[in-house]
């Protein structure tokens, strides 16, 4: 192994190490915008099933919707007010991730820019995905979760990504989702019923130092079947 490879290895278990799920940050320190963009960046190029990125992040910097979403959502209590950036991460619907929806064919025709018939071909393939091997197309609620999984390998690598470079940050479940739709829609930040909302981050800095990692044994969760 290279030196070079060790250290990058390091770098990246130091990473984890530091990252916590920040419960106070200190309102008076602003990540950088340079800082921010790569975060995001990272959230761009996320990997996603059939490539289909079925998500949109809304960067909340809007004082005044910050505090309607804290008067929402109970998890964001805390953090939202003091933290420098705060994500709403949405997961795409059933109108858009449905095999034969015109988000899909725009998606295959103007951005993968697969040519007809191998769009068509692809398209046959999540159909028989929907319908057979995973079999959620007739349910709302198992569409609406196969979107909101993907969403969480782009809050996952952005997370780490702000850890690499020393920026903390906090996973937010805690919302009540038909409310905090709600309030997306009467801001106009649901596109026509093509998003819902999937989960939330705050990025900042820690006001506090955390408490040291626990984790299970690694030998209990990690098996290797030979």
């Amino acid at each position: 192994m290279t030196q070079e490879k060790q250290e990058t290895k390091q770098a990246i278990i130091d990473a984890f190490h530091f990252r916590h799920a920040t419960k106070k940050f200190d309102a008076n320190k602003t990540i950088p915008e340079d800082d921010f963009q790569f975060i995001m960046e990272t959230a761009h190029l996320s990997p996603s099933s059939f490539g289909f990125e079925p998500w949109r992040f809304l960067v909340i910097q809007n004082e005044a919707l910050r505090e309607k979403i804290k008067e929402t959502s109970w998890g964001a209590r805390g953090k939202i007010m003091d933290c420098s950036h705060f994500v709403i991460v949405l997961a795409r619907t059933k109108k858009d991730t449905r095999y034969d929806s015109a988000y899909l064919q725009d998606h295959l025709k103007n951005v993968l820019q697969f040519p007809e018939e191998a769009a068509d071909g692809l398209l046959q393939m999540v159909e028989n995905f929907q319908k057979e091997d995973f079999a959620i197309l007739e349910d709302e609620d198992r569409m609406a979760d196969w979107a909101s999984k993907q969403t969480y390998i782009a809050l996952g690598n952005m997370m780490t990504a702000a850890a690499q470079i020393g920026i903390d940050s906090c996973p937010i479940e805690g919302f009540p989702m038909k409310e905090m739709n709600d309030l997306l829609r009467e801001e106009g930040l649901l596109d026509d019923e093509s998003f819902s909302i999937s989960v939330m981050a705050a990025f900042g800095y820690r006001a506090n130092d955390p408490a040291p990692k626990k984790r299970r044994p690694f030998d209990d969760v990690v098996k290797w079947v030979e």
